[in-house]
């Protein structure tokens, strides 16, 4: 039986996987809650290989010996800090797993996959930052993902940020404050003065920050400043979507962990794509970016790769 291997690195860790080509739904998974390291240099190569080889290699003794016909590394950062990988991981593919087939991918890219596999359409995937990626399979159209000092408009780092922008106006008795958002604020964090020394100093700064994205949910039906910040939130991750989708249209998936936050930020999402995209559907993401891995490997493995490939966001060596 011939199997394919799926790969999903990101911020918490590595996630393995491996799958029947002719069912990607009869798959074996392992996990190492390691991050793999990242430097001024990009992704560690050597460090990823160091996590994947032990962990595939155990999914395949498990498999009793099937052949591995091909195999998908996404990975967060991958278009733009992934230099080392794409030197490293074609060879050492070859030489330790025998697998000839291989892809890099973006993380946002195996979250497209994994959503809408290879239709044309839209996904924005939102979890502490927030980026949108289209095609019409004819090349991707990106929007966002700068990062929580340059962009992530709408994401889970944004909407903590403004919530607590908002608590610490109330503190301060300036206008645009919330007291309940304050009170959240102080609940979470500590004594609203000492916030900064709380939040500055820390590695995790974006995740600090959309750590409080829930507690702005969660005022916003009885407090009408958190309510407007996530009507703010949903008119970006809206702007961003239309930014991307092909012209003629196709389907939007919504992806990432922000999108559990439920209706105090769906509702006005939905709001804004029709607005914003009146001329495209909205439709429930099938998968999450490991099953995005498996997609794009059984495509792969069975020569019916349709997504584009360009070096960075999709490669294929």
């Amino acid at each position: 039986m011939s199997r394919v291997l799926g790969v999903d690195s990101g911020g918490s860790g590595l996630r393995v996987t491996l799958a029947d080509t002719d069912d990607l739904t009869r798959a074996t998974m392992t996990v190492s809650r390691e991050p793999v390291r990242t430097s001024a240099a990009g992704i560690d190569a050597g460090h990823l290989l160091e996590q994947l080889l032990p962990m595939a290699r155990e999914l395949l003794a498990a498999s009793e010996g099937s052949a591995l016909s091909a195999a998908v590394v996404g990975a967060a950062g991958m278009a733009t800090l992934g230099d080392d990988l794409r030197a490293e991981l074609p060879d050492a593919f070859r030489r330790e797993l025998g697998v000839e087939r291989l892809a890099l991918a973006g993380d946002a890219v195996t979250a497209y996959a994994g959503a809408l596999g290879q239709r044309p359409g839209a996904v924005v995937a939102a979890g502490t930052g927030m980026i949108a990626l289209g095609t019409g399979l004819d090349g991707w159209r990106r929007a966002d993902g700068w990062g929580h000092l340059l962009g992530d408009s709408g994401g889970g780092a944004w909407i903590g940020r403004a919530g607590l922008d908002a608590a610490m106006r109330a503190h301060d008795g300036r206008r645009g404050g919330s007291r309940a958002l304050l009170t959240a604020a102080e609940e979470r964090f500590g004594p609203a003065g000492e916030l900064p020394s709380r939040i500055y100093p820390r590695t995790d700064r974006p995740a600090a920050l959309a750590s409080f994205a829930p507690d702005v949910a969660r005022c916003a039906a009885d407090d009408p400043v958190a309510d407007g910040i996530l009507r703010d939130a949903a008119r970006h991750i809206a702007e961003a979507a239309a930014a991307v989708c092909p012209p003629h249209g196709g389907e939007v998936a919504l992806t990432g962990g922000l999108f559990k936050m439920g209706e105090p930020l769906l509702d006005p999402l939905r709001v804004e794509l029709a607005e914003q995209l009146p001329y495209a559907t909205v439709v429930s993401a099938t998968g999450d970016p490991l099953h995005g891995a498996l997609v794009i490997a059984g495509a792969l493995a069975a020569d019916e790769l349709r997504l584009p490939c360009d070096g960075r966001l999709l490669y294929v060596p």
